[in-house]
């Protein structure tokens, strides 16, 4: 069986278009195709529906996905263990991330790591919807957030601290919450999602439902959209460092405590041999940003 025939497969198993798939291997589509043909010669049976506007698998497409997952799994293990004497990162490495921490932190240090490891590359996708590892195809995920799915292995990456922020001319002009109770008379910026902020308030846990003026999907946005002065919002430190050594924004309540459990994690799926590529790049992070990550630097908060 075709190794590069499982792999098209699979990844057409995610993006339901054979081009594409296909595109991401260097392969036309009509080579696509042929793969496809012989993949399902192979086996003598239909794995793939087609239609003019997208593909989807068939009954047997299904069931055969996880085995060709598997296939291809075992097939890296075995790469790894005869290569993990030399640890030499090569080939692709699939990356997926939050959006705003990618582009603010994940794309600077790419260079230095790409400069020590010239014989890899890396396919970064930037999205805040929480992607599937193995049906997605990623070798790793960074996660900005709590983690709940015990299959994946998970390795710490940094702190992720929050706080509630407003820009000057907005305290200016609306005035600075004392209490989180007071909340609902101010103007918020949130994240689609995220509407109710949990504190801390003597010793208790308490729900406060924001008065949203703006949601938006994108961090960077909520916070540029504080520091401009059109709400108050909350933030993580890694989003809003910047803004804060520069004024433009200003932490506030900050004697009640955000309840919290999220971090920046480097996750990948659980197997017994971990890629050298897999973990020269969660290295190289863990070493960039440690416990005392270069964007706390200097914060009083």
């Amino acid at each position: 069986m075709n190794l590069e025939h499982l792999k098209l497969f699979t990844r057409i198993a995610s993006l339901q278009n054979i081009s594409l798939a296909g595109k991401e291997q260097g392969l036309s589509p009509a080579v696509s195709s042929t793969y496809v043909n012989k993949l399902e010669e192979s086996l003598g049976v239909r794995l793939v529906h087609r239609t003019t506007r997208r593909v989807s698998l068939t009954e047997e497409g299904l069931t055969f996905l996880p085995h060709a997952l598997q296939v291809l799994e075992n097939v890296e293990q075995a790469k790894s263990a005869v290569g993990a004497g030399q640890s030499i990162p090569q080939g692709k490495l699939r990356v997926t991330a939050p959006a705003s921490f990618g582009r603010m932190h994940l794309l600077p240090a790419l260079a230095d790591f790409l400069c020590q490891f010239p014989n890899l590359s890396v396919d970064l996708n930037l999205s805040d919807k929480i992607i599937d590892l193995v049906e997605g195809g990623y070798d790793i995920a960074i996660r900005d957030a709590s983690l709940n799915d015990s299959s994946l292995i998970a390795r710490k990456l940094a702190n992720d601290r929050r706080f509630i922020f407003a820009s000057p001319s907005y305290i200016e002009k609306y005035g600075e919450p004392k209490t989180p109770e007071e909340l609902s008379k101010h103007r918020c910026i949130n994240l689609m999602g995220l509407e109710h902020w949990q504190f801390i308030v003597n010793g208790e846990t308490q729900h406060i439902k924001t008065n949203n003026i703006l949601r938006t999907d994108n961090g960077e946005a909520a916070r540029d959209a504080a520091a401009a002065g059109i709400g108050i919002t909350l933030s993580s430190t890694w989003c809003a460092y910047k803004h804060i050594k520069d004024k433009s924004l200003t932490p506030i309540l900050t004697d009640f405590p955000l309840i919290s459990d999220t971090n920046i994690w480097a996750v990948y799926p659980s197997s017994r041999l971990v890629a050298p590529k897999v973990r020269m790049f969660i290295d190289h992070f863990s070493n960039k940003f440690s416990e005392s990550p270069y964007w706390e630097e200097g914060l009083s908060i």
